[in-house]
């Protein structure tokens, strides 16, 4: 059985090295979410930005995104890993999560030098003041 956590990088250019060292840890050390698992193996993250890829709109984008699919991450370690990353411009980085039985990415950011969420932890949906009102 397995577990997948959706995730995307962005980055500015001068960080594509750290983003592809990143996804190297997720792929051969990121630990498992289940106790007793070996690390690693839980997948690595691509660019989906580069030159041969669509990107929507008639520019060219101006950062680096990378996205792949995790199985079995534990997500804990991950967002600590991405807060230990000797980011070059880390006030750019941003790290997104969406956890297999979420509907929605938790948004991370590197803020006095560690990982901060920027997105409710669980958004509750049947609250009015969760949806946007018309022409705000």
């Amino acid at each position: 059985m397995s577990w997948v956590a959706n995730v995307m990088l962005s980055v500015g250019p001068e960080d594509g090295l750290n983003a592809e060292a990143f996804s190297g840890w997720l792929d051969n050390e990121c630990p498992r979410r289940e106790p007793g698992m070996r690390p690693g193996g839980c997948g690595h993250l691509r660019l989906i930005t580069a030159a041969d890829n669509q990107w929507g709109g008639r520019k060219n984008p101006e950062c680096e995104v990378f996205a792949g699919a995790l199985n079995h991450a534990d997500l804990a370690a991950v967002v600590e890993h991405f807060g230990s990353v000797a980011w070059r411009n880390p006030n750019a980085v941003q790290l997104f999560l969406m956890d297999q039985e979420d509907g929605f990415f938790r948004l991370w950011m590197i803020r006095n030098g560690a990982p901060r969420q920027y997105t409710p932890s669980s958004p509750d949906e049947e609250d009015d003041e969760f949806w946007p009102t018309a022409g705000s």
